[in-house]
């Protein structure tokens, strides 16, 4: 018995199992693509994390290095005016 396929071409009866081991074999790949694409997303968010945790680190490190002696006292460098003790 002849079936017709998709693509328009005749194909023995005896040829459906294969006909839907290669549908599965579709969705199969459909879905491995998909695992692929979000494990690279997983990926990409976990290098920008530590890219951003290994940043913020050495501009700290770069920041506490070149620090001024008045940086010790309290408000050194403050813009605002201290809004404490004024008594009001």
């Amino acid at each position: 018995m002849m079936v017709a396929t998709r693509s328009g071409s005749p194909r023995k009866a005896g040829s459906i199992v294969s006909i839907l081991r290669s549908r599965n074999s579709k969705s199969c790949c459909e879905s491995n693509i998909a695992l692929r694409l979000v494990g690279w997303t997983s990926v990409a968010v976990g290098v920008a994390a530590v890219g951003l945790f290994v940043g913020r680190e050495l501009r700290d490190r770069y920041k506490f290095n070149h620090r001024t002696p008045s940086d010790f006292y309290a408000h050194a460098g403050d813009e605002l005016p201290a809004e404490f003790g004024v008594g009001v």
